[in-house]
């Protein structure tokens, strides 16, 4: 018996819209963030849904409330492992900002590796298939986690090095009986220079 997980990436916000680096910053969705919301919610009804658990911030958690809200689901379950991925000192930077600022070989102070976002967030998704076997649970997170989980249950074959997660985008994952993950559903996109995903 598996159980499947859905990870949803929030929707849309003004920072992503301006190609800011968000990390741990609570930026809120915007309009076109809670439009992608229902539509992502629209793409899942084929699907019957059990529950939906969201990261603690807002961008997330607004997007599971809507993503709840169209699918009939109970309130969506907070998971703090989920949060996503700490930028440390470029946060708030674009891309081309944070070049500026530090070289691609120079450490940026408070960046969390992408083995690090694996370590507490893996754990904790595990633990909530193994809370709920044979279901099909959506969390709702963000690209920096997606992105990191992807690369580690495909042993990096995905993403693609040019792709990102979109907004609104939803990757499946199945859980079987003794923990081990497999990707049933990819849905990156390709990116371009000026969007790539830091290291």
């Amino acid at each position: 018996m598996h159980t499947t997980i859905g990870l949803i990436r929030h929707g849309e916000t003004d920072w992503n819209a301006q190609r800011r680096i968000q990390g741990r910053t609570d930026i809120p969705l915007n309009d076109r963030g809670r439009a992608q919301a229902r539509v992502a919610a629209e793409r899942l009804m084929n699907t019957d849904w059990q529950r939906i658990y969201t990261s603690p911030l807002q961008r997330a958690a607004d997007t599971a409330s809507i993503v709840a809200e169209v699918l009939g689901l109970p309130a969506p379950g907070v998971l703090d492992d989920v949060a996503e991925r700490s930028f440390g000192e470029i946060e708030g930077l674009t891309y081309a900002e944070r070049t500026a600022r530090f070289a691609e070989d120079t450490a940026v102070p408070g960046l969390e590796t992408r083995a690090d976002v694996v370590a507490r967030s893996l754990p904790a998704l595990s633990l909530l298939a193994a809370a709920h076997p044979g279901q099909n649970l959506l969390v709702v997170t963000h690209g920096g986690v997606i992105g990191s989980l992807i690369r580690h249950v495909t042993d990096f074959r995905l993403p693609n090095p040019a792709d990102t997660i979109p907004n609104g985008s939803t990757n499946v994952f199945t859980v079987d009986e003794v923990g081990a993950w497999a990707l049933q559903q990819y849905e990156g996109a390709p990116g371009d220079a000026a969007a790539r995903p830091i290291p």
